[in-house]
């Protein structure tokens, strides 16, 4: 993928110095035809066509900001009840990710969103130990959370 990029920042340089134009649009333009004669090559090259992975990128951060906001809104509920009734507690999740770099990725981005907290990742690295704030209505919702999760870092890294 970055040597996708550097290829397709070349072909906008070149089409900028061929234009005799030193101008951000005539840099765009030529980025836009880098993106055609990629595409078109696709399949010369050994990873997929790198729009695809950023578009994957975007999905992920996106999904990560939804659940980042309901879940403050449920932390916010609990916390502002006159009289605080919840259950945390430890669960275990399993999942089907390979590798640090997705693993790592799951635990971050469970971890930053309130109210939940990867305590541990098993030896195997298939289960993940999670402190929830409130386990009934929230494990569930974890669960559901990390599927998602999960299909988008997918989508990311494979």
């Amino acid at each position: 993928m970055p040597m996708q990029v550097l290829i397709n920042l070349l072909i906008g340089f070149i089409w900028m110095f061929l234009q005799d134009s030193w101008s951000v649009l005539t840099f765009f333009s030529g980025y836009l035809f880098g993106l055609i004669v990629l595409f078109i090559l696709r399949r010369y090259f050994p990873h997929q066509f790198y729009i695809v992975t950023l578009v994957a990128i975007l999905q992920l951060f996106f999904i990560f900001i939804q659940e980042l906001f309901t879940s403050s809104v449920l932390v916010v509920k609990q916390v502002m009840r006159p009289k605080i009734n919840i259950t945390p507690g430890i669960f275990t999740l399993e999942t089907e990710l390979e590798g640090d770099l997705e693993i790592t990725l799951l635990a971050m981005l469970l971890t930053l969103t309130p109210g939940s907290v990867v305590v541990e990742v098993s030896h195997d690295e298939k289960k993940f130990y999670i402190h929830a704030m409130d386990i009934p209505e929230s494990s569930d919702a974890v669960i559901r959370s990390t599927e998602k999760f999960e299909a988008a870092i997918k989508r990311v890294t494979r």
